[in-house]
């Protein structure tokens, strides 16, 4: 069982698989006699006092919301950060391409969506909810389709995905932040100067951050500002090079000790715990209404519109080259995968309808995943079915280093 076990992990569909399997399971409890027992873990009351001011108390879905995904942005934070100094985006010619195809993958998803939604003004507040691209599960298909794709692509995927989690920090800071309280951003704007000092000072020992850490998130938690964005701050201070130690990175230790944590636990606990859909009562026609069919179609009209339709112009203008190897038809399908939304937009959408104010707001939240779901299913199969009647790369090449195990953003 071990040596499965190795094995499975080893494998770039790994964590893909996990998730759908999580949310399999999510729907089988949901709707079954188990959902009591479903609901009952939900909603577990959970609370952390640390003398008299500081007093979270919270049900078991929003410390998994708030608390895990947390250690989930601040992965992402350290993959930002290295591609940025180092990596795939640490140079003007390999970030044109991926940035214009992330940029069209927000801008034309949220405009599907707004188009079939204006009018509504609740449900306007979903309108990122299919900006965000699931790394994990695209790059999962990929690994499934071998050398029919060129590996150029698979990196230009993850720099797009990068770069897509970046865009959704952004909107989440801006457009996901409740009532803002003065006392507590003024906290967490200190624990900031402090990971600011201590990166300054070429502190290496990781303790020191990870305490300033804690206390930014439950600052950040307290504020208004989405919990979630302290992992990334946090991130953002973490040392990429040692003096000390020459080859040691910091920041990539951290990365490797967090990814099985991340792809094996933190995104399956978060799938299994926002994929539960109770479909009683509800029949196909639910699918259309307007906020499930606009996320359904900013998934796989507005990614593929966006991602294909922005890349290509990129490319034909001459400020981008399409990937080594690559053909329009491989372009296509990846632009399709895309729209595998899953993780992020689930997350987004828990942002976007628990707060809403009207008595509509738990429909919204039902009917959003269904959107989500379905899109991220017809975009995956879609996306598969294209990239594998795709003509095969000219000549095999070195199989791919990129691993959604050691790359996943989301």
């Amino acid at each position: 069982m071990t040596g499965f076990l190795k094995e499975f992990i080893k494998k770039e569909s790994s964590v893909g698989i996990l998730l759908m399997i999580a949310t399999v399971l999510a729907m089988l409890f949901a709707n079954s006699p188990l959902h009591v027992v479903y609901d009952y873990f939900l909603d577990t009351p959970f609370e952390v006092r640390l003398g008299r001011n500081i007093h979270i108390a919270k049900p078991l879905l929003l410390w998994i919301n708030d608390g895990l995904m947390a250690v989930f942005f601040f992965l992402i934070g350290l993959e930002v950060k290295r591609e940025v100094l180092v990596g795939q985006l640490s140079k003007r010619e390999q970030i044109v391409l991926p940035g214009v195809a992330a940029l069209g993958g927000m801008i034309v998803p949220a405009l599907v969506y707004v188009l079939i939604n204006v009018g509504d003004a609740a449900a306007l507040n979903g309108w990122a909810i299919p900006a965000a691209t699931d790394i994990a599960f695209a790059l999962g298909i990929l690994a499934l389709l071998g050398d029919r794709v060129p590996a150029s692509l698979k990196i230009f995927l993850l720099a797009l995905a990068i770069m897509d989690d970046l865009g959704a920090i952004v909107i989440i800071a801006l457009f996901y932040s409740g009532d803002l309280s003065t006392g507590m951003l003024g906290m967490a704007a200190v624990c900031l100067v402090l990971l600011v000092i201590f990166n300054r000072l070429k502190i290496e020992n990781l303790a020191p951050y990870l305490w300033v850490g804690v206390f930014l998130w439950i600052f950040v938690l307290k504020s208004g500002v989405h919990a979630t964005l302290a992992g990334v701050a946090l991130a953002f201070a973490i040392p990429l090079h040692s003096k000390k130690q020459p080859g040691y990175s910091p920041l990539e230790y951290f990365e490797h000790e967090l990814h099985p944590w991340v792809n094996y636990m933190i995104l399956p606990v978060f799938a299994f715990a926002n994929a539960g859909i109770p479909l009683a009562g509800m029949g196909i026609g639910d699918l259309f209404q307007p906020v499930p069919l606009g996320i359904m179609l900013g998934l796989v009209v507005g990614k593929l519109a966006g991602v294909y339709g922005f890349s290509t112009i990129a490319i034909r203008l001459g400020v981008a080259r399409m990937p080594e190897k690559a053909t329009a038809r491989h372009l296509f399908g990846v632009a399709l995968l895309c729209g595998i939304g899953f993780t992020m937009s689930l997350f987004i959408g828990g942002l976007a309808f628990e707060h809403i104010g009207t008595g509509d707001a738990e429909s919204y939240l039902m009917t959003h995943r269904i959107g989500i779901l379905s899109g991220s299913l017809i975009a995956g199969i879609a996306g598969y079915l294209i990239l594998k009647l795709a003509r095969p790369a000219s000549r095999p090449e070195p199989e791919s280093k990129i691993s959604v195990t050691e790359y996943d953003g989301g």
